[in-house]
């Protein structure tokens, strides 16, 4: 297997262990996360090419999906809640 299949198996794995943290205990490894993916994405794509690093994005975004739509909102200008 390689370095970057590797890898995003890890990533994987503390995204799930995240996950399963308090609410309150999420947002920092959570962010650090979320700004780490697309770089493991891009080296995906760099070795396995961009069909791969595609799948790697769905996957990516199906994860991330609440936090990904709570910055879109905040893009627009709408303020939504965080969840206590």
């Amino acid at each position: 297997m390689s370095l970057s299949l590797i890898l995003a198996a890890l990533w994987v794995l503390a995204a799930t262990v995240v996950a399963m943290l308090p609410m309150k205990h999420q947002y920092a490894p959570g962010v650090i996360l979320l700004i780490a993916a697309p770089f493991g994405i891009a080296f995906i794509g760099a070795q396995h090419g961009w069909l791969i690093a595609a799948l790697g994005t769905t996957a990516f975004i199906s994860m991330f999906r609440n936090p990904l739509r709570y910055l879109y909102k905040r893009a627009k200008g709408e303020h939504p809640e965080i969840p206590k």
